[in-house]
């Protein structure tokens, strides 16, 4: 069919996570409680960064952003999962489905973006001590934020924009909980290995470049860190092995999802859901809440609203 022609499908559907009712309501309490979990944690980060004058730094501001990241990917899918494990047929409208790819990928976009400048923030802090407050004052960190912001914008309007024109005649089922670029791509009605080469290229072997860069930048931080004091160089050996663990747990599986041949795999799902729902629970957790100053903060603020609350 030429690609010029109308999209025929109106809605796709889903075939999610299970057909059976049981597993389906033991699969809604598990992401629920993850869901909750996400939104609870990355919440608490925001509210005690912002209110907290002791963790106006440029790297809470950082960590402060990353919740916000975090937050809004997992929203981009959970609901629509939640409430699909309760519906008998699930469904999402032509417009909905485009909508779900292009925040997507527009959040992951700048979350990938946004490790790099956490790894730029850890190596300026390591290397130039003295000098950490002046080089990453306000004007640079907004920057860098507007920035990875901006990236993951251009990221996804240029995937948005190969996958526009494409036709949908049908099927249209997807055998996934949500949009994304693999599963919908195969559904059109023309030849797309063209277009599946180029999205390969601007998500998959980019992801690949990127994290080999990261991993390359910990590595030279961790070689840096020889030179300093044993408390000093214990302190930041475990902030960046921390910083290691969360790239990981982001890049592993968006390479793993996109650094191949749009072909389904039994593992799929399992990794989909580790990308899309695990990984925005683990990384406050992971990266913040286990910070020691963060406790401090979180217990100060708990003591504030506690003696609010009894004035």
């Amino acid at each position: 069919m030429d690609s010029g022609n109308h999209t025929c499908v109106s809605e796709f559907v889903f075939l999610g996570l299970s057909q059976t009712q049981e597993l389906q309501l033991v699969l809604f309490l598990v992401f629920l409680f993850v869901y909750t979990t996400t939104v609870m944690g990355n919440l608490l980060i925001v509210v005690t960064v912002t209110s907290d004058s002791r963790l106006h730094t440029p790297m809470y501001f950082l960590l402060r952003n990353l919740a916000i990241l975090d937050l809004c990917f997992s929203s981009v899918t959970a609901p629509k999962m939640l409430v699909d494990l309760h519906a008998e047929k699930k469904t999402i409208s032509y417009q909905g489905c485009m909508t779900q790819v292009f925040f997507f990928h527009f959040l992951g976009g700048a979350m990938v973006f946004f490790l790099s400048v956490m790894a730029y923030d850890r190596l300026v802090a390591i290397s130039r001590p003295l000098h950490y407050v002046t080089i990453m004052n306000t004007e640079l960190c907004v920057g860098l934020v507007v920035t990875a912001w901006m990236v993951g914008f251009v990221h996804s309007i240029s995937q948005l924009v190969l996958m526009l024109p494409l036709p949908f005649c049908g099927p249209n089922v997807l055998d996934n909980f949500y949009c994304d670029v693999p599963q919908v791509l195969r559904l059109a009605c023309t030849d797309t290995s063209v277009l599946e080469f180029l999205m390969i290229c601007n998500s998959g072997m980019l992801d690949v470049i990127w994290f080999l860069l990261l991993l390359v930048s910990y590595s030279a931080i961790l070689v840096m860190l020889r030179s300093h004091s044993g408390q000093v160089r214990r302190k930041a050996a475990s902030t960046c092995t921390t910083h290691i663990i969360v790239v990981s747990m982001v890049f592993i599986p968006s390479i793993y999802l996109y650094a191949r041949p749009f072909t389904s795999f039994s593992m799929d799902k399992a990794v989909s859901i580790s990308h899309t729902v695990m990984t925005p629970m683990l990384n406050p957790m992971i990266y913040t809440l286990r910070n020691q100053e963060m406790q401090a903060a979180v217990k100060r603020l708990g003591r504030h609203r506690l003696l609010c609350k009894r004035e």
